[in-house]
């Protein structure tokens, strides 16, 4: 399985569980993309990046829906 594949899956997995505590996106592949100004490895914008330690968790949860829509699909 691929790291996008395995991305896509968890932002499913993710966005079908109500349980508090959402879990960080981050893959520790932090480049910043210069055209589409997300990280590479996990397809968050830098601000969303900077908030996620301070915002509640429906927020994660919006970002996650983010996420899941900006992952490139085969």
């Amino acid at each position: 399985m691929s790291r996008l594949q395995r991305l896509a899956q968890l932002a499913q997995l993710v966005l079908s569980d109500p349980q508090p505590h959402v879990p960080s996106p981050c893959v520790s592949i932090c480049t910043m993309n210069p055209v589409s100004q997300l990280c590479e490895g996990c397809f968050r914008s830098l601000s969303e990046i900077g908030e996620w330690a301070r915002v509640d968790d429906a927020r994660k949860r919006q970002v996650w829906q983010l996420i899941a829509a900006r992952i490139p699909k085969p």
